[in-house]
């Protein structure tokens, strides 16, 4: 699956990610946060159990239940 990876800053230099499908629109419910384009048209594979470069768990099952998956709390990347 492309998508496009977004990010923002969190506490202690951490970052936390949001991945959309390709060409897709951060859903409304996301968009109250100040997101930086990271990354267009990145290919992943959304069976991985983890997308380790970006601390997203069950990547493929929360792009089908919120059309976006976010970095888990505890998994904010450096």
């Amino acid at each position: 699956m492309r998508v496009d990876i977004y990010r923002r800053a969190e506490r202690d230099g951490k970052f936390s990610h949001l991945a959309v499908p390709e060409g897709r629109p951060i859903p409304q419910e996301a968009i109250n946060v100040d997101w930086a384009s990271e990354v267009q048209g990145q290919e992943l594979d959304e069976a991985a159990d983890h997308w380790d470069d970006y601390g997203i768990p069950r990547p493929g099952a929360q792009i089908q239940e919120k059309g976006y998956a976010i970095t888990g709390l505890h998994e904010l990347t450096d």
